[in-house]
This record gives structure tokens, C-alpha cells and sequence, in this order.
């Protein structure tokens, strides 16, 4: 069985992260604790990892994970441009529960699936995925369940849905408890790159943990669908 470390305890914290580390190295899955839902992680520069993820969701190619960044400073790196609307986003909600769709560098070697081009950031507020994203950078992160079931809240719900398909499990209680009220347990997802067109908008993918009106709040009702 693959092993579980209650990462809520300091000392439980270092080895399981380190041993989460050296299995997302090896191409392998990691099963961990974000501020929304518990999520399954691989090496968002390992296709071979990346399709790993998808298969154990049961999950295709048409439906490519998003990528947790450890700062905001990361955001420029992975994103081509960057509009000044979405900088006052993360600015606002991150870390936390923001999901920004932006065009990919096309200068990074990666697959994560059929993106056509474009790349979902976001840096969770969790401690444990902060911890883990410091040692190993940049991870393809989806929901720690099977496509079409309920996204897990505990462990224990992410290894009864996904089992040995994960090599490491990294535990923080539950997690998601004060957004039971939100549209979807989930972050929020907003795609951005039509602010990057003359006239364009941002539109909002999924309705997450933050509501709307707080998006348009900061970008401005005008700027957003």
C-alpha cells in the first residue's frame, strides 16, 4: 500500500514531502493537500507523468491539468504575456483559489494535453503544497478522484478513488471545508487570453470559491463576460 504521512505534524511534514519529491523526480504520482480539494500531482515537464495523471483519473487528452506554481514571480515564466488585469487578479487571490488561463512560453518542453497553446496557473494557499512546490517547482495538479465522481475533501477519499495509481499520499485533515457553500468546491477558473485582444474579455471557466462579482471587482465589469 502506498504510504501516507499526516502532514499536519511538523514531523511527519519534511520526510513526506521529500519522498513526495523523489517519486514526482521519478515520474511517479503524489496525492496532496491544496487550499480547494486534495489534488494528484506529476511533473508538469514529464509527458510520460502528465499521461500517468490523466489515466489514473480515467481522464483524456482533451482535458489538461492545471499547473501549481510556488510565487507569483513564476507567472512570468511560464506565461508568454501576462495582461495588467490578471497581475491585479493574483495580486488579489493568490495564493488561493484562482485558476488563470493564459497563452504558454513556447519555449517550454512540455505536454500536458490537447492546452492548444495555453496553460491554467495557480499558487495554492496550503502550506504542505507550498512546502512540496518549493523543493520540486512547477506541478501538473488535477482533483484526487476519477473523472465524473466527487472531488475529495481527505486522504482518504483521494486513495479510495485512485489507490496504487499514486505512489505517495501527503495528508493535512480536510481541506475545503469553508468554501462548502461555493458553486464548485474547485478553484476558480478564468480564462485571460482575450484580454490580450483589442476590446477583448476575460470570461469565467468555472464559478469556484470565488464568486464572480469579486472578479469583476478588479477587473472591471466591462472586462469581464
Amino acid at each position: 500500500m502506498a504510504p501516507e504521512f499526516d502532514c499536519s505534524e511538523s514531523s511527519e511534514l519534511l520526510s513526506g514531502v521529500r519522498l513526495a519529491r523523489a517519486v514526482i523526480e521519478r515520474g511517479e504520482l503524489a496525492v496532496i493537500p491544496t487550499d480547494t480539494v486534495y489534488g494528484v500531482a506529476a511533473d508538469a515537464f514529464s509527458p510520460v507523468a502528465v499521461q500517468r495523471l490523466l489515466d489514473a483519473k480515467g481522464r483524456g487528452r482533451e482535458s489538461p491539468p492545471p499547473v501549481l506554481i510556488p510565487s507569483i514571480e513564476t507567472l512570468d515564466a511560464l506565461a508568454e504575456s501576462v495582461p495588467d488585469e490578471v497581475r491585479a487578479l493574483v495580486a488579489k487571490f493568490w495564493p488561493g483559489g484562482l485558476t488563470v488561463i493564459l497563452p504558454a512560453r513556447s519555449s517550454l518542453a512540455w505536454d500536458l494535453g490537447d492546452a492548444r497553446g495555453t496553460v491554467a496557473l495557480r499558487m495554492p494557499s496550503n502550506h504542505v503544497a507550498l512546502a512540496l512546490l518549493a523543493e520540486t517547482g512547477p506541478l501538473a495538479v488535477s482533483s484526487a478522484n476519477l473523472t465524473g465522481k466527487r472531488a475529495a475533501h481527505t486522504s482518504a477519499e483521494a486513495r479510495a478513488d485512485l489507490g496504487e495509481s499514486v505512489s505517495v499520499y501527503l495528508s493535512d485533515g480536510e481541506v475545503g471545508v469553508e468554501h462548502a457553500g461555493a458553486p464548485d468546491p474547485g478553484s476558480t477558473i478564468v480564462d485571460a487570453t482575450g484580454l490580450l485582444e483589442a476590446g477583448g474579455r476575460l470570461r469565467i471557466v468555472r464559478h469556484g470559491v470565488i464568486g464572480d462579482d469579486a472578479i469583476r471587482d478588479v477587473v472591471g465589469a466591462d472586462r469581464c463576460e
